[in-house]
């Protein structure tokens, strides 16, 4: 487990890809409670330790993740949140260019529980929720093309659905459209950096997570990105 910042209220880490953050029906053992398990055996404390889920990525992706410490901290952020207060950034890769070096995106989100895939429209319709996005295209190889993400709204598989409607599916994403699947069973988008107030010092907190060292696509596109 790479931890990217902590301190006595919040902290940072760089989740892999597979990993969930939070428990589900899998019964996989989920990321909070390895890094309570971490917190525990570094300071040495007793009983119980908090650490709160502020939020979550999808276990395919990899990338920042935010975790309370204390109680005052994660109903802060959580508002935080809430507000769009935190400024997320992410790099999803993608086999086809999309059609606009940059543009806003807006779509209208059915998530189906069924089959745990969400769906857009273009206009609203009932029990849709709207969805907003910001992309700028960054870099690109002979075959794939590397997309800054930034999102305006919170909605399940947000990016992953909206690009898809563009026809830009983030490689290895089976679930929206990409032909093949990486073969560590990822798909090819990342948390990169996230941007916040601290809520209990406010000074300013700005992580970026390192590029996945041993995915060679991964770091020939970020090479000369800033």
């Amino acid at each position: 487990m790479e931890i990217l910042y902590e301190d006595n209220h919040i902290i940072i880490v760089n989740k892999a890809s597979g990993e969930i953050v939070q428990g589900d029906k899998t019964g996989d053992r989920p990321l909070v409670e390895i890094l309570k398990d971490w917190i525990k055996e570094k300071y040495n404390k007793p009983g119980n330790v908090f650490c709160g889920v502020v939020h979550r990525l999808d276990r395919p992706v990899s990338g920042v993740v935010v975790f309370a410490k204390t109680s005052k901290a994660l109903t802060r952020l959580n508002e935080m949140f809430r507000k769009g207060e935190v400024r997320k950034t992410y790099w999803a890769i993608t086999r086809n260019q999309p059609p606009k070096t940059e543009d806003v995106l807006t779509h209208y989100i059915t998530t189906v529980e069924r089959n745990n895939k969400s769906y857009t429209s273009i206009t609203p319709k009932s029990g849709a929720k709207e969805a907003k996005l910001s992309y700028r295209h960054i870099a690109s190889s002979d075959r794939y093309h590397l997309l800054e993400v930034n999102l305006m709204t919170g909605r399940k598989h947000q990016i992953r659905v909206q690009l898809s409607a563009i026809g830009c599916t983030i490689k290895g994403d089976l679930k929206y459209g990409d032909k093949r699947s990486n073969p560590n069973g990822s798909i090819s988008l990342m948390a990169r950096r996230v941007q916040f107030i601290h809520p209990v010092s406010g000074v300013e907190i700005d992580v970026t997570a390192p590029i996945p060292a041993n995915d060679n696509l991964w770091q020939s596109l970020a090479q000369g990105v800033n």
